[in-house]
């Protein structure tokens, strides 16, 4: 049997003598995929683990277009199509919506994604290209986090809590924008504890509890089943 996009195997993720990935194992074909989870499960390790940022240290197989990634830098990774969408934005303060596009702007294959592309897509941030990172609101600088992701031309997408600290009408708009991204081609791995969020994004959703994938479920089960959501989440259901 053939690798899917991203081929996740037999994981495992050290922080010094700290095990956070314990056999991490799971495949992303055609379909999104959200992975789910209470705060320190190991979700924002498995990002670090995918795109080569160190630490942490990592064992196991990570295929990417059976393309194995553990070892390789992340600037190579990045540049073999997979896009980050860290947690926390991770913005320069000093740098203006330009010059973060101007620097991560890169073609693979296509070149679907421009920097002109982006602001079609985003029109507050070409409203606000001159302004720098520190300047935006919270809602606009995950938008540019989002476009220089973007710009770099990707296969698949990683975000990792991207509708975190952001308001109800600025979710909204994202889901609809990750939705249409989906419909475009472009393949989505989405890191949420928002379960609205992550039910809205991916009808695949593998929850993860003590740095393993504990199990697999669906959108409609998952938010429709309130004991699964304390089981697993800690928290009281939500609606979709």
């Amino acid at each position: 049997m053939s690798d899917g996009l991203l081929t996740v195997e037999n994981l495992n993720a050290y922080y010094g003598s700290a095990h956070v990935l314990q056999g991490v194992s799971f495949e992303l074909r055609e379909q999104a995929v959200s992975i789910v989870g209470r705060n320190g499960m190991g979700k924002t390790t498995l990002c670090a683990a995918i795109m080569g940022i160190t630490p942490p240290r990592v064992s196991g197989s990570i295929r990417f277009e059976g393309r194995e990634l553990v070892g390789m830098s992340s600037y190579r990774i990045a540049n073999a199509g997979v896009g980050y969408v860290p947690q926390g934005r991770r913005l320069f303060p000093s740098l203006s919506v330009d010059e973060h596009l101007r620097m991560s702007a890169r073609g693979n294959g296509s070149k679907r994604w421009t920097i002109g592309s982006v602001y079609e897509l985003f029109p507050r941030l070409a409203e606000r290209k001159r302004n720098g990172g520190a300047q935006l609101s919270g809602g606009e600088q995950q938008m540019l986090a989002i476009a220089r992701a973007l710009v770099t031309n990707p296969k698949l997408l990683i975000m990792d809590e991207p509708s975190e600290g952001l308001a109800p009408t600025i979710i909204e708009m994202l889901i609809e924008t990750f939705k249409q991204l989906e419909q475009q081609g472009l393949r989505i791995l989405v890191i949420e504890q928002n379960l609205g969020v992550a039910t809205s994004l991916a009808e695949r959703q593998l929850v993860m509890m003590g740095g393993e994938i504990a199990t697999e479920t669906t959108a409609g089960e998952l938010a429709g089943d309130p004991e699964l959501q304390r089981r697993y989440l800690g928290v009281e259901p939500v609606a979709r």
